[in-house]
C-alpha cells in the first residue's frame, strides 16, 4: 500500500451525509508522493497507452527522441494539482472507487483547470457499482474552514449542484460514457448505468479538503449538516479532510516533481 489511511482526527454525521478528519506524517506523505500520487500526476498510465499504440511507428532515432519529447515530464506543476491526485490516490485506496480517465488527459493547454467535478469514477459499495464524483480543495489557509468551501467555485456550491442537478450528473454520465468504449472498466460503467438510471439520484459524492494545518473539525461539520438536509433518496455524501504536515502544501509541486528525478525537494 502506497497511499496511507492516516491518524483518524474526527468523525462526525452518518448517512447521508457524513465527514472526517485523517492526518498523514511526513513520512506517509513522501511515501504517497513517491508511488501512487507521482503516476497520477504524471498519468504514467495514459504515457504507457500512447507508446504501446505507437510502437513502430517511430522508427528512426531522431523520430524515437520526438516522442519522448512530446511524452516528457512538465518542468513545473501547480501544488493544487498534486493536491487532486492525494484526493484521488487516497479515495482510490480506501473508498474503492476507481476514476478510469485523468481530466488531464482532456486539457488543450498544460495546466489548465477543466469545468465539471474534479474526480469522475466508479464506486463499489455493499449492493455493487455505482456512479461516484468528486470535488476537491487544496488549502493552506489558516482558518476553519477555509475560503475555498465557498464562493462560487467553492466546495460548498459544486456540491450542492452535483447534490441537486440531474442535469450536471448527466453531463459526467455522458463524460465517462464517451470513453467507456474498448476500456477495461467498460463491464463496470455498464453496471454503474443500470443502476444510475433507475434512481438518477443514486451517487456517491465526494468533497475533499488537502490541508497542512492543525485539524480542526470546523473544516467540514457545517457542511457535514448542511448537505444532509433534503438529500435526495439514494445520494450519499463524504466530506474529507485530509492533513497534511505543517508547511507541506507549498512544497507539493516541488516534491513530485523531485520524484522523476531523484532528486529531493
Amino acid at each position: 500500500m502506497t497511499v496511507a489511511l492516516g491518524e483518524e482526527c474526527y468523525n462526525l454525521g452518518a448517512p447521508p451525509c457524513k465527514g472526517g478528519g485523517r492526518a498523514w506524517t511526513e513520512e506517509e506523505l513522501d511515501e504517497a508522493l513517491d508511488g501512487q500520487v507521482a503516476a497520477l500526476v504524471f498519468d504514467e498510465e495514459g504515457k504507457a497507452d500512447i507508446e504501446e499504440l505507437l510502437a513502430g511507428v517511430a522508427e528512426t532515432e531522431f523520430a524515437q527522441e520526438q516522442l519522448a519529447e512530446a511524452l516528457a515530464d512538465p518542468d513545473e506543476i501547480e501544488d493544487w494539482r498534486v493536491g487532486e491526485a492525494i484526493a484521488e490516490a487516497y479515495l482510490t485506496e480506501h473508498k474503492d472507487c476507481l476514476f478510469p480517465w485523468p481530466d488531464g488527459r482532456d486539457e488543450r493547454k498544460s495546466g489548465s483547470s477543466l469545468p465539471g467535478a474534479d474526480l469522475v469514477g466508479i464506486q463499489h459499495d455493499a449492493e455493487g457499482d455505482r456512479f461516484a464524483f468528486g470535488e476537491v480543495k487544496t488549502s493552506a489557509e489558516a482558518k476553519h474552514p477555509p475560503g475555498a468551501v465557498y464562493g462560487r467555485t467553492g466546495l460548498k456550491q459544486q456540491l450542492e449542484e452535483l447534490r441537486d442537478k440531474a442535469s450536471i450528473r448527466h453531463d459526467l454520465f455522458k463524460y465517462l460514457g464517451h470513453r467507456a468504449k474498448n476500456a477495461t472498466w467498460l463491464e463496470r460503467f455498464k453496471t454503474a448505468t443500470k443502476r444510475y438510471l433507475e434512481n438518477t439520484s443514486d451517487v456517491q459524492l465526494f468533497g475533499v479538503l488537502v490541508r497542512d494545518v492543525d485539524p480542526h473539525e470546523d473544516d467540514v461539520c457545517a457542511r457535514v449538516e448542511k448537505l444532509g438536509d433534503n438529500c435526495p433518496a439514494g445520494t450519499e455524501i463524504e466530506l474529507l479532510a485530509l492533513y497534511l504536515p505543517a508547511g507541506s502544501i507549498g512544497d507539493l509541486a516541488s516534491k513530485a516533481l523531485a520524484t522523476r528525478t531523484g532528486g529531493s525537494a
